[in-house]
């Protein structure tokens, strides 16, 4: 039996590695350190089937180095151990270190993070890190320390067309077939990005026509094959991305049931329960924000308790959250807002802060005016008093507007009697 499509594929170079041209393309940062023949420690984060472990591979060959695999799945801090004094034993003088891939790393726990600290911090192993979780939560800070974060982005269309193209007339199997890709729309749009999830939907097409008939892909016979075959095309299980956004979208969409329905999914997947719980507090803070508040507590105390209480008791905490932000009213005021500020921001620069807002801990700045005239807002009926906040050149600048769900119209009302035309609606 012949290897799959994707591993088939796998490049060996540099030059045949496709995609991720701001890390690798010319010039760019790991490009030349690579071709420097020396690199440091460093984690990719990124989603699946973009290219990690096989940039891991491509640098190994290249600087002909000892290459050792960890999956965080399946190793233990025992195995950890064996690898490290495997790489001791294999470095010669003047040559650079071995280097140690983990695959997942964000899985590894603290007591295994912390058995790769000084084997990192002596230079004995150079890590390489493959992670789809932000390595902030889920690395150590002085594992993370050590280590630089290079993000991988899903491929672009003009990448997967590319390796579409490399495919059908490059491998040694489907070379040999007359394949036509009519309309790549459908193939394009359920790989999402992922390379390997591509390759994947080209080589189930091709395996069920006949050996000697001509194969034209159109959308139709993309569409029908993966009905046929709901899971052929990700023969890995790496429904991740796909899952994750149909049960936020659930959430978002008020659908309590549809929400169930997907973490279920996730469940039975073997999914990371932290992973479910973080997406719970951002939906809550991102879908419901001020419309109902209480949401982000509860889902911060679903958090807490799956940490707690660990699994598989945990899925309840995380089923009451996901219920109660289905069904809670939605708003998207403050999420709005905070991004309106932020670009606002990077337009403007930074505008001087307001004198009268300023800080004053001596008495020098007392005479330049800092704090001069500040009115302290307790000293006032109603805890408000009219004042200016904002640097003078956004003085009628607006970057949060109310929703007006019975939560947030009460903050509303509140800003209307104290800002009057300011905060009303235009």
């Amino acid at each position: 039996m012949s290897e799959p499509l994707a591993e088939r594929m796998r490049p060996r170079s540099l030059d045949d590695y496709i995609g991720q041209k701001h890390l690798v393309g010319e010039g760019a940062v790991l490009r030349k350190m690579i071709e420097a023949g020396r690199i440091s420690s460093f984690i990719l984060w990124g989603p699946p089937g973009v290219g990690k472990t096989t940039l891991a591979q491509i640098i190994a060959h290249r600087l002909q180095t000892p290459f050792f695999t960890l999956s965080a799945v399946t190793s233990g801090v025992k195995d950890v151990r064996e690898v490290i004094e495997k790489a001791k034993n294999s470095r010669f003088f003047n040559t650079a270190s071995p280097i140690l891939f983990i695959d997942e790393v964000h899985r590894f726990s603290k007591n295994q993070q912390d058995s790769l600290l000084g084997a990192v911090e002596k230079g004995i192993i150079t890590l390489i890190g493959a992670t789809t979780e932000n390595p902030s939560f889920e690395v150590i800070r002085p594992l993370l320390s050590r280590c630089q974060v290079y993000v991988l982005k899903s491929l672009e269309k003009e990448d997967l067309l590319q390796l579409l193209d490399h495919a059908i007339h490059k491998d040694v199997v489907l070379s040999k077939r007359e394949i036509t890709v009519q309309e790549p729309a459908a193939l394009l749009r359920y790989s999402g990005g992922d390379a390997r999830k591509l390759l994947n939907i080209l080589e189930l097409v091709v395996e069920s026509a006949k050996p000697d008939e001509e194969i034209v892909i159109t959308n139709d016979l993309v569409e029908s094959q993966l009905q046929q075959n709901p899971l052929a095309y990700d023969k890995d299980g790496e429904m991740h991305y796909d899952i994750i956004s149909a049960f936020i979208k659930s959430i978002r969409g008020s659908d309590p049931d549809a929400a169930l329905y997907w973490m279920a999914r996730m469940i039975e997947g073997g999914e990371d329960p932290q992973f479910i719980a973080r997406r719970l507090v951002i939906s809550a803070a991102e879908d419901i924000g001020l419309a109902n508040p209480n949401a982000l507590l509860l889902a911060n105390a679903a958090f807490d308790a799956v940490m707690k209480i660990g699994w598989p008791e945990g899925r309840i905490p995380l089923a009451e959250a996901a219920v109660y932000l289905a069904t809670s009213p939605k708003s998207n005021s403050a999420y709005l807002g905070i991004d309106h500020a932020l670009e606002v921001v990077r337009q403007t620069g930074n505008l001087p802060v307001p004198l009268h807002l300023r800080n004053a801990p001596t008495s020098l700045m007392k005479d330049l005016g800092y704090s001069g005239g500040y009115q302290y807002a307790h000293d006032y009926p109603g805890h408000f008093v009219i004042q200016q906040y904002l640097p003078d050149e956004m003085m009628q600048q607006r970057f949060w507007n109310a929703q007006h769900s019975p939560s947030e119209e009460k903050l509303y009302q509140n800003m209307l009697r104290c800002w009057g035309d300011r905060f009303k609606d235009s």
